[in-house]
């Protein structure tokens, strides 16, 4: 006991020589306050809130830089911060330290339409990043539904609607600026659109949430406006028939920029919410970017014809830019429509992604797992990627309903791992789903520790989250 107090005591004078020296650093943009620590301990999701001891509002690389080197000296943990839209607990400070809210790093540095490209700081949103573009003929469509940073998407490997056509954030990023657990800052890449020199450090830290080091700037692809736009939907009489509609579209080749699905439940949800008035029915929507008004049509008329030949009915344009804009409102306000379901609900929501062969099955199956638990559940998907979501909502005051949903959760995660998917097809790991990378990546997750070891030996850069290697942070020697 004596020793664990010890060692508690000495960590709690670590942290406050930690807070005196980023207080001298950063003066007031280094806040101990407790409702600045609460609105930086959680996320968008169902796990538990925990605080971080204090919170740092950086400007510059350089000073990031400055507090990874505190964070060094005095062995205490560092958790990246973005728009705080995170799914799995990725802002969590599950073992307390020092939060970087990068949103006061939030310029856009460089546009060069001739290139393709744009570079911002990782506290850009993308909302943010597209008004600059505006009148450039150029856009960023990667939109995962909220207005997150860029740095926070980046971590995350985010995508989202419009991935079937222009990639996720794994394609749409060319380099970044990164500052590495002891202060070092690099920059992964160049502006170049190839490059074979060297490992791919650039794809190493997209997606690796803020575990390797602070991402600070990124330079990005950017891609044409579409000439010619044309949205549809069309409702099914069952699930699977939905399904294979869209399966049938990406096998035939068919260049959509979206697939989405909603089932019955889901449509009900977003009816009621955005005051819309969609049969209660599976539903597809889909969205047709071309260089001309006839390729776009082209397109669509195959479509309806799979469509039609699943017994779609109720085939839908939507020609105006106001309607298309109303619909995919709707479709990215599905996340608050589900929670308003239930009255003080929170959401606990799957990611799962398979080959596209296996979508019907899996999603098929799932929904049947669903059937007769005792909360309300919802199912939305990209499933031009063969990725859709779960989504239970739950009375946080109910942990009979939490256990219950983490059984519901694993049958699914298991069902889609033994089909040859992932866990995550875009939420990312944090600390949700840890328990699945070893079925999913076997004696890989033994080199992606071995990587985290010699990136952040001391495990401080977001401890808890991703990949843990060995020992745990906390069971190393406390001399330091």
């Amino acid at each position: 006991m004596e020793a664990s107090a010890s060692l508690t005591q000495s960590a709690h004078q670590r942290m406050e020589a930690a807070v005196r020296d980023l207080r001298s650093l950063l003066d007031r943009r280094a806040s101990t306050v407790e409702s600045v620590r609460e609105n930086h301990s959680h996320g968008e999701s169902y796990h538990p809130a925990a605080l971080p001891d204090i919170v740092c509002f950086p400007h510059s690389t350089e000073e990031v830089s400055e507090i990874l080197k505190i964070s060094a000296k005095h062995q205490v943990p560092v958790i990246p911060f973005g728009a705080g839209t995170s799914m799995e607990a990725q802002v969590n400070a599950i073992h307390g330290g020092i939060t970087i809210d990068m949103r006061e790093m939030n310029k856009i540095l460089n546009i060069s339409p001739q290139d393709l490209q744009a570079t911002v700081e990782a506290g850009a949103s993308r909302l943010q990043l597209n008004k600059a573009l505006a009148n450039t003929g150029f856009t960023f469509f990667i939109d995962p539904g909220a207005d997150a940073t860029i740095g926070g998407m980046t971590s995350t490997r985010a995508s989202g609607t419009t991935a079937v056509r222009y990639g996720t954030m794994r394609e749409n990023v060319m380099s970044l600026t990164v500052v590495l657990a002891d202060g070092r800052v690099i920059k992964t890449g160049t502006r170049a659109r190839k490059s074979a020199a060297g490992y791919d450090l650039t794809r190493l830290f997209v997606g690796a949430e803020g575990t390797l080091g602070v991402i600070t700037e990124v330079t990005l692809r950017l891609h044409p406006l579409p000439d010619s736009v044309a949205v549809a939907s069309c409702t099914f009489n069952t699930i699977r028939d939905a399904v294979e509609t869209a399966i049938e579209t990406i096998q035939l080749g068919v260049a959509v920029a979206r697939i989405e699905l909603m089932d019955e439940a889901q449509i009900d949800a977003c009816n009621r919410y955005s005051k819309t008035h969609y049969p209660v029915a599976p539903i597809l929507f889909f969205e047709f970017h071309g260089d001309s008004a006839r390729s776009v049509n082209e397109q669509a008329e195959t479509v309806q014809r799979l469509a039609e030949d699943h017994k779609a009915r109720g085939f839908q344009w939507f020609t105006t830019p106001e309607e298309r804009e109303t619909l995919w409102k709707m479709r990215h306000d599905a996340y608050f429509a589900t929670i308003a379901i239930r009255k003080g609900g929170k959401l606990f929501t799957t990611d799962i992604c398979v080959p596209i062969s296996r979508l019907a099955d899996c999603i098929v199956e799932s929904k049947k797992d669903a059937t007769g638990a005792s909360f309300p559940t919802t199912m939305v998907g990209h499933v031009g990627d063969g990725n859709f979501h779960m989504a239970f909502v739950l009375d946080p005051e109910n942990p009979a309903e939490h256990a219950e949903a983490l059984v519901l959760e694993e049958k699914i995660i298991l069902r889609a791992l033994a089909m040859g998917g992932t866990c995550s097809g875009e939420h990312g790991i944090g600390s949700g789903r840890l328990k699945y990378l070893p079925i999913e990546h076997g004696a890989g997750l033994d080199v992606m520790r071995a990587i985290k070891q010699a990136l952040d030996p001391d495990n401080r850069m977001n401890p808890g989250k991703m990949v843990e290697p060995r020992p745990l942070f906390g069971k190393t020697s406390d001399s330091a």
